[in-house]
């Protein structure tokens, strides 16, 4: 395909859909992105409009400034360690426009249908913020439209009467909490944060907790728990599984003795942990109590598997997200229940090569300077700089049969990835194409030391070009 026919479409103006722009831009390849809201962040806006948004008011990031930002466009100084939402909304937004960004981008259009055409394009159908449907063809897709949108309900025998919620659609606790009596069931980030928020005015707050779960303070010997970890990513992961278990065995004590919590019996990293420095404190001074899984609903009151019934007023199901492409044909593209997404670097399909997915992982750090990477190297594929593997099933089953630690099995562990050897695994990729990141020195991510930038005046974007209503 010749350079005048590149036009790439990304879905989605989140983290990881404006890295995709902004690597377009640079490397000379026309770009159009579709998002749904009036403004730029995805997850990160506050209130959206589109009910998109899945931070509540309270909301900080969980990976420290230094591991989130990208690697070419430093947070703010005055930024905190972890950020709020408001800041993150804020920084994204600067982002977009310093790159110039935000021309490319089609806000309030809803992507409704996305299909392959008998030559290789893709056919995006959609329908703008006025309700008008248009179509447009576009010669690359990358896909960012996020996986952590379309909330995961579990299902348990009877009915609960009560008020029973999703966390995606928590967005704060107000005076309507006070005196109620909230069970949270979950043990993740969500969970956690829910749970500590609602016990500062509620009357009562249960946990409850199916499975063992590690819950790692945000901070570790006075610098941020990602910071310190990143000072040890030289090690092999089995090593730092152990020294990281250790370590906080040691500060923390038995969680069954001390807090009344499922007992952990594999590595932390083994499964995605949870960052929190309150839910333990919270569980100590007994504003927050652990609980079994449930059992069964009846009314308002909620039966456990320890045979324990107690009533409640309120249920927050902090039980995660489907992994999920409402525009695709399952037919075409299904991940909701792969145990490992079957994508080479989580990003390259084995059947089209010119569809990418950007930013569909979960590292045990932050998503965004690597998806940053991720959409570095599919430009430069797509500038004929780069070359994926000849045999991509193999690869593709390689990956997956050699995850980076020995992750728990299932959809909730189907992307993850350790930070620092996805990484390099990237950096690799940018390297055969000419472009050396470097190595990230202690404590800190590097920063880009080259960058071919392709003087082709042909692949200059325009504002909006090839779209037709």
């Amino acid at each position: 395909m010749s350079s005048s026919q590149q036009h790439v479409c990304v879905i989605g103006a989140g983290p990881s859909g404006l890295t995709a722009a902004k690597n377009c831009i640079e490397s000379g390849i026309p770009v159009t992105v579709f998002e749904k809201n009036d403004k730029v962040g995805g997850n990160w806006v506050f209130n959206s409009s589109t009910g998109h948004s899945s931070v509540y008011e309270n909301t900080h990031i969980i990976s420290s400034k230094v591991w989130s930002e990208y690697e070419d466009f430093p947070m703010p100084a005055d930024y905190p360690a972890y950020p709020n939402h408001k800041q993150l909304q804020a920084y994204f937004e600067s982002y977009a426009r310093h790159f110039g960004v935000m021309d490319n981008i089609r806000f309030g259009h809803t992507v409704k249908q996305v299909t392959r055409t008998e030559e290789g394009q893709w056919e995006v159908q959609y329908t703008d913020e006025q309700g008008k449907d248009g179509t447009a063809s576009f010669s690359h897709l990358m896909v960012a439209n996020g996986h952590h949108w379309n909330p995961k309900y579990p299902e348990y025998p009877g009915e609960f009467t009560g008020t029973f919620m999703h966390s995606h659609d928590f967005k704060g606790v107000d005076d309507s909490w006070r005196g109620k009596r909230v069970l949270v069931i979950g043990a993740g980030n969500s969970a956690c944060d829910v749970a500590v928020e609602a016990a500062r005015l509620a009357d009562k707050v249960a946990l409850s907790v199916r499975s063992p779960q590690w819950f790692l303070p945000k901070f570790m010997f006075g610098m941020p728990s990602d910071v310190l970890s990143a000072r040890n990513s030289w090690l092999p992961g089995k090593v730092r599984q152990f020294l990281f278990t250790h370590l906080l065995r040691l500060l923390q004590g038995d969680y069954a003795k001390a807090y009344g919590l499922p007992k952990p019996t594999t590595p932390v990293l083994s499964h995605h942990p949870s960052l929190n420095s309150d839910l333990l404190d919270f569980i100590r001074h007994g504003r927050v109590k652990p609980r079994p899984a449930i059992q069964a609903l009846n009314g308002q009151s909620v039966e456990f598997t320890d045979g324990r019934t107690e009533a409640f007023d309120m249920i927050v199901a902090c039980t995660g997200f489907w992994i999920s492409f409402p525009f695709f044909d399952p037919a075409l593209i299904d991940f909701q229940h792969a145990e490992r997404v079957p994508l080479y670097r989580k990003m390259m399909h084995a059947d089209y090569d010119n569809l990418y997915f950007i930013g569909l992982f979960q590292p045990l750090g932050c998503i965004w300077p690597l998806a940053d990477y991720q959409a570095k190297l599919a430009c430069q594929e797509i500038l004929g700089f780069y070359q994926r593997p000849a045999n991509m099933p193999a690869a593709i089953d390689h990956e997956i049969n050699h995850p980076h630690l020995d992750f728990y099995k299932g959809s909730r562990h189907s992307t993850e990835v350790d930070y620092h050897l996805f990484r390099k695994e990237l950096a690799e990729g940018l390297k055969q194409a000419g472009i050396d990141i470097g190595k990230a020195p202690e404590g800190m991510p590097g920063r880009y030391k080259h960058f071919r930038q392709p003087a082709r005046s042909d692949q200059q974007p325009s504002a909006q070009p090839g779209l037709s209503a």
